[in-house]
């Protein structure tokens, strides 16, 4: 299940949980272009694919919608899968640097005001 908040001149949208599929180019050309998404990327693996994204098809989906702007969700707070906890962030921001999809990844629970520069960080780093 994915959500479209629409309001205030804004288009964001919220992925859920999903396999990645033509779902996401069907929404990018339904809605148009979103000024920032928060797409799941975690907890996955490879025969999961169906509800869980691997993370270059996080950075793909993203790329499907037309998002402005990309934060990856569903990671680093609980292990349910066999990858590091760290992992789909690695993976995910090397593909978005390589598919020029604008990437970022706040601390948790650091909040986001969408009219400021979106907070980002390689955090994760100095907590390994």
């Amino acid at each position: 299940a994915s959500w479209v908040i629409e309001g205030g001149g804004k288009n964001i949208y919220f992925s859920g949980d999903s396999g990645y599929g033509p779902h996401f180019k069907e929404i990018g050309d339904k809605f148009g272009s979103f000024d920032f998404a928060m797409m799941e990327c975690g907890q996955y693996g490879e025969k999961w694919t169906a509800i869980h994204m691997l993370p270059e098809q996080t950075i793909q989906a993203a790329k499907d919608i037309n998002a402005k702007a990309m934060m990856p969700i569903h990671w680093g707070a609980f292990t349910l899968a066999f990858h590091s906890w760290i992992d789909p962030v690695v993976r995910a921001s090397k593909k978005a640097k390589e598919m020029n999809v604008p990437f970022y990844t706040p601390k948790i629970g650091e909040p986001i005001i969408l009219e400021q520069p979106i907070p980002s960080s390689r955090w994760w780093e100095s907590v390994q």
